[in-house]
């Protein structure tokens, strides 16, 4: 079936974009027809409306910074009088987030829009391509499990205007894990259309789900997940060359890419890294036609665990003294503290003297892992991997690491895979691997990707302690899920179906 390619349809998908689920009980009443739905070009505009809740995902106070800021690779200093927005950003790091987090709604709301966007679809009687259905059902998939990997237990809603009550963890992940081996045989023909849901895609995604199904349900699926990923690695995707080349302002297409959000600073907006971590003045150095916001950061720690000769630590930090474009002049702060030792010129130093309250306006690698393009827009135009072949690489090697019930530190199959990583990466090969030597890997080839607070907590590392953070109090793993939104709560007060809050959580 002929697609429209999801870039240059972004401006239509925005027009279709169904409104947040913010009560779950909510009618949506379904307005297309026969006579103008269901067919060629119709369809192929109709169905990119469930993507369009994914360009939120990436930016601020959302998806990426409940995965990043709450790990120890990642955060958002409180800078004097800037970032303090209510303790909210340092709340996360320290994993004191609370019910009433916007990060957390945001979260909330921006999945279930999407399952609407897909329920609304699936209810209309002229949408009858076995493929479109397969594709709508696996978005609506990926959509439950963020929410299950986020909040654990969630309401499973398949029909417009359904109220249902919370299902357990294990419960939603049958129901995913069903839902997409479902979608195989009518996707196996949809291998390559660039930003949708393709047979491959599906497989990322289920390769995901079993390796954390000992998190999900208490029975690990690793032998499943190294199925899935083989899958996978049977497609058409190969590294790129050169790891810069994945995430280049000019990166739709790579032949790494899986599945992508599909950014662009007109008619796909969302994508605002360059504002959210660079300093005001780094709008001199690249020519930013908007005053970044001076935020996100790496921990010194994390920074430092790149080798030098790691040509990754280039790629993904902006570090050192700064300059206007095309000049030799250095960028000045004229608001720099008395006891910043670089004084006026602006120089990115990995260390970061507080977490809270008086972090030093220059301090902390900014995170520059996607190209910031001379003369930006706010928003981007990179695309944003969900899924790409270096990840899944690695999703291969750890399951085959685990494959026999304990780490095998010398797994021939885990090492083959690793190897190829580091090997891009300008770093030889290795001959035995820890586990916390392979979590170390993982976090340098996917940093800020959102994958480090699930990759954490599958290793179990996610209640230690790190860089403005003291060890969690997470015996019982409560803070392994957030809290159920209090707003969502209220909404809900007083039904049948009337959500809970997580154990653990304050009502």
């Amino acid at each position: 079936m002929k697609r429209i390619n999801l870039k240059l349809s972004a401006l239509f998908s925005a027009a279709l974009l169904v409104g947040s689920c913010t009560n779950l009980d909510e009618k949506l009443n379904d307005t297309w027809t026969d006579a103008n739905f269901g067919k060629g070009q119709e369809l192929d505009a109709l169905l990119l409306a469930p993507y369009s809740n994914l360009f939120g995902f990436f930016g601020h106070n959302g998806y990426f910074t409940l995965q990043e800021v709450t790990t120890d690779e990642a955060m958002i200093p409180q800078r004097g009088g800037d970032w303090y927005d209510g303790g909210q950003p340092a709340g996360m790091h320290t994993h004191s987030y609370a019910p009433n987090y916007d990060a957390v709604n945001n979260l909330w709301t921006a999945a279930y829009a999407g399952v609407s966007a897909c329920n609304r679809l699936l209810a209309n009687p002229a949408v009858t391509d076995a493929a479109a259905i397969a594709e709508l059902k696996a978005v609506r998939a990926f959509y439950y499990w963020v929410l299950m990997d986020n909040f654990g237990r969630v309401p499973v809603t398949t029909k417009l205007g359904e109220a249902k009550p919370q299902s357990s963890r294990a419960e939603v992940f049958a129901f995913i894990e069903s839902e997409l081996l479902s979608t195989l045989e009518p996707l196996k023909d949809v291998k390559t259309n660039y930003a949708h849901m393709t047979v491959y895609t599906v497989h990322a995604l289920l390769a995901k789900l079993y390796l954390n199904a000992g998190v999900y349900t208490g029975t690990t699926q690793y032998t499943k997940a190294a199925e899935q990923a083989d899958a996978v690695l049977a497609g058409p995707f190969e590294l790129e060359a050169k790891y810069f080349d994945v995430f280049k302002a000019t990166n739709n297409g790579s032949k790494e890419h899986i599945w992508v959000v599909p950014y662009d600073r007109s008619f796909g907006t969302g994508f605002n890294l360059a504002q959210m971590t660079l300093h005001y003045g780094s709008q001199d150095t690249y020519k930013l036609t908007a005053q970044p916001w001076n935020g996100y950061c790496s921990l010194e720690e994390f920074y430092n665990s790149y080798d030098d000769a790691d040509a990754r630590k280039k790629n993904n930090f902006v570090v050192g003294t700064q300059y206007k474009y095309g000049t030799t002049d250095p960028v000045t702060d004229g608001s720099a503290e008395a006891n910043d030792p670089d004084g006026a010129i602006l120089n990115f130093t990995p260390t970061v003297n507080e977490l809270a309250p008086n972090a030093l306006r220059q301090a902390g690698a900014r995170i520059g892992k996607y190209e910031f393009a001379i003369g930006s827009q706010p928003d981007l135009d990179n695309d944003f991997p969900i899924f790409r072949l270096g990840d899944i690489l690695l999703v291969k090697a750890e399951a085959s690491f685990r494959a026999g019930g304990s780490w095998n530190n010398t797994d021939a199959t885990g090492l083959l895979y690793l190897n190829k990583i580091r090997n891009r990466a300008g770093l030889p090969d290795v001959n035995s691997v820890t586990e916390d030597e392979f979590l170390a890997e993982r976090g340098r080839e996917v940093f800020a990707e959102a994958w480090r607070r699930n990759d954490l907590i599958r290793f179990g590392k996610y209640g230690q302690p790190w860089f403005g953070k003291n060890a969690s109090d997470n015996a019982d793993g409560h803070l392994n899920v957030f809290p159920i939104p209090i707003a969502q709560i209220t909404a809900t007060s007083g039904t049948p179906t009337a959500l809970t809050q997580n154990p653990g959580y304050p009502n």
